[in-house]
């Protein structure tokens, strides 16, 4: 009996794989993957907090500026710029870059005057929230994280620049993530200003405006805009309070077992707290739907809507 039942898992999973088709295949998330895999070796090379997929506000314009991420570590804040280029890399006199690859020339404007404008309008945006930041504290890295991007112009990046090379070969400092900017009286004999201020900072982060983020099973990573659920009239009711006003994040559960039955969903989704990072476990509600419910999803930089089956998420994280 149990070598039917295996062989009926086997063909019941060969199936899904012919005649199903997996929504996250086909979409191209290096972008993202780059974004995150850069995040989490800097929080494990030099400890603190990395926020990816900031929005930041910027008063002179009246838009909303996109910041890779910042990170914030004892003594010192950085705004990095991550460009997962391909290809052979060339800089001109005005500062802008060119990455040669197999089909296309990619032309980018200044990498590190894009930063450094990112750091202005962040730094303004903390001051609106009462965080001021001492000289010095706040500065900006452009890392090339991809083994594909080469140039024998290494020399004459600028020491905001952080090539493969130095990418793959980073330590973590003793005491400062890239040393250098903060000096004196700050180094000596502040270190309560300096607890002070990352308390602050952490906090005006983790409330700032930021990308909707999808996290896929096999570690993929989608930023953008949740739009709303798609699926039978029954399980979008069930969701109905899974809203960006109410809801900071959802997680999603298989219940059924094998994977033999069309399976329902557990959906845990914990309401928004900003007295803290996240909700503890009696704040958590639940509801559970049909696994083919379907989420529409517009990836940053895309014009295009995509669909993603529940099934295939493992959270997602919704901007106040």
């Amino acid at each position: 009996m149990w070598i039917e039942i295996l062989c009926g898992l086997i063909v019941y999973r060969l199936f899904r794989c012919f005649f199903y088709d997996d929504d996250t295949l086909d979409f191209d998330n290096s972008h993202f993957h780059a974004l995150f895999s850069v995040a989490d070796r800097l929080e494990k090379l030099y400890g603190g907090k990395a926020y990816v997929g900031l929005r930041i506000p910027d008063a002179d314009t009246g838009t909303r500026q996109n910041i890779d991420m910042v990170l914030i570590t004892k003594g010192e804040a950085v705004v990095v710029s991550v460009k997962n280029l391909s290809g052979f890399l060339s800089t001109n006199a005005d500062g802008s870059w060119a990455c040669e690859g197999k089909h296309k020339t990619e032309r980018l404007p200044d990498p590190v005057a894009e930063a450094k404008k990112q750091a202005s309008i962040l730094e303004s945006y903390l001051e609106q929230r009462g965080v001021a930041l001492p000289e010095g504290f706040l500065s900006c890295k452009v890392v090339l994280p991809n083994p594909k991007c080469c140039s024998i112009q290494t020399s004459y990046f600028p020491s905001e620049v952080i090539t493969y090379d130095q990418w793959s070969q980073l330590k973590p400092e003793p005491k400062y993530m890239f040393s250098g900017w903060i000096k004196g009286a700050l180094r000596g004999g502040k270190k309560g200003m300096e607890e002070s201020i990352e308390q602050k900072l952490n906090f005006a982060l983790s409330t700032a405006p930021m990308w909707d983020r999808l996290e896929m099973k096999g570690n993929k990573y989608v930023l953008g805009e949740f739009l709303e659920f798609k699926g039978k009239q029954e399980d979008t009711q069930a969701l109905r309070n899974v809203r960006r006003s109410k809801v900071s994040r959802l997680i999603i559960q298989k219940t059924s077992m094998f994977g033999l039955a069309p399976s329902r969903l557990q959906v845990l989704y914990s309401p928004w707290d900003y007295r803290s990072e996240g909700a503890s476990a009696s704040e958590w509600k639940e509801v559970h739907v049909r696994s083919s419910t379907e989420v529409l999803f517009q990836p940053q930089n895309s014009t295009k809507v995509r669909k993603f089956k529940l099934s295939s998420i493992v959270s997602l994280s919704l901007s106040a």
